[in-house]
This record gives structure tokens, C-alpha cells and sequence, in this order.
């Protein structure tokens, strides 16, 4: 059977842990993953463990300072090719993996700070056993389109609305 597309999209919790999960059970498996983060440093948990796991290779942009919409426009021009660098360099090493997850791609792609149609054109010409993973908010049609699942994660309720932040090992 042919690799398929995955989408986990939504404003609530849970697009990174689901990429998490689906990325342990294939490594669990013996397939080879790559695991790639956009706008998330190294310090997430889950890149401690996931880096300890011999079917995975993770993937962080290293010169990318702070938060996104805390950048000036210089900032945001040297992230958004930095950024762009990490996508191609991930597309690459994706060519000989069973797994792709591109985790915040759809949010970079909805800041412009990647370009959308190098991961539509990868899509369309991937290794055909590749199984890709794209989380984050808002994913444009023509991404929909070409997945083949679509997961919403929906907020009903969140600890945030109520001034509790991100706490490390459950958010982050």
C-alpha cells in the first residue's frame, strides 16, 4: 500500500502529540522516521525522548531567535530562510525514511515563512511508501485536498483561558 497524508489541523490540544504518537508507533515498528519542527526550539519533551530512539532523526532550525510574531522584519526574513533551508533539508532526508512529520508546517506556510507549494510539489512527486505527517492551524484547501486524512482538533475548554500556561511535560 502506498504512504498516505496525514493532517492534524484545529485550535485545540493535541496536533504534536498525535504526530508524536503515529512517530513512536512507526519507529516501534522498525520504520525510519523524520521528525521535523517548525517554530518549537529543542526543548519541547518530546524531542528528548523521540532523540533517544534509533528510528528517528530530529530535525530543529538552530539560528531561528524566539518567538515568530515577536521578530522585527529582519528577524522574520532571516527565519523565513532559515526555515526554508530546514524544509528542503528535511524533504531531502525524507527520500529514504517511511515517515515524514513536519510538525507546525501548516502554520509556517500560513505566515509565509516556508513556501506551501514545495510541500504540495514534494507531495505530489514523494517516494511512493512515504507516510506524511502536517499539523498546525488552518491548512489551506489545496492541502486538504491532497491528504487523505483530515483530523480537527477542536478546543471546548483549556486551562490557558483561564491564565494557566503552557506546562512543561503536558504542553510542551
Amino acid at each position: 500500500m502506498a504512504g498516505l497524508i496525514h493532517i492534524y489541523c484545529g485550535d485545540g490540544k493535541g496536533k504534536t502529540t498525535a504526530a508524536v504518537g503515529l512517530t513512536v508507533r512507526a519507529a516501534g515498528a522498525g520504520k525510519k522516521v523524520v521528525f521535523t519542527q517548525f517554530f518549537k526550539g529543542e526543548s519541547s519533551s518530546e524531542i528528548k525522548i523521540l532523540k533517544s530512539v534509533e528510528n528517528i532523526k530530529t530535525m530543529h532550525c538552530q539560528t531561528v531567535p524566539g518567538l515568530y510574531y515577536y521578530m522585527d522584519d529582519k528577524q522574520k526574513e532571516q527565519a523565513k530562510a532559515d526555515y526554508t533551508k530546514l524544509l528542503l533539508r528535511a524533504l531531502e532526508e525524507a527520500r529514504t525514511a517511511d515517515l515524514l512529520v513536519l510538525d507546525e508546517a501548516i502554520s509556517a506556510c500560513n505566515y509565509g515563512t516556508i513556501p506551501e507549494q514545495t510541500i504540495v510539489d514534494f507531495l505530489n512527486s514523494r517516494p511512493e511508501n512515504l507516510e506524511v505527517v502536517l499539523t498546525g492551524r488552518n491548512p489551506s484547501q489545496q492541502l486538504q485536498d491532497l491528504a487523505d486524512y483530515v483530523t480537527e482538533m477542536r478546543k471546548i475548554k483549556h486551562p490557558y483561558d483561564r491564565g494557566v500556561l503552557a506546562r512543561k511535560g503536558i504542553e510542551f
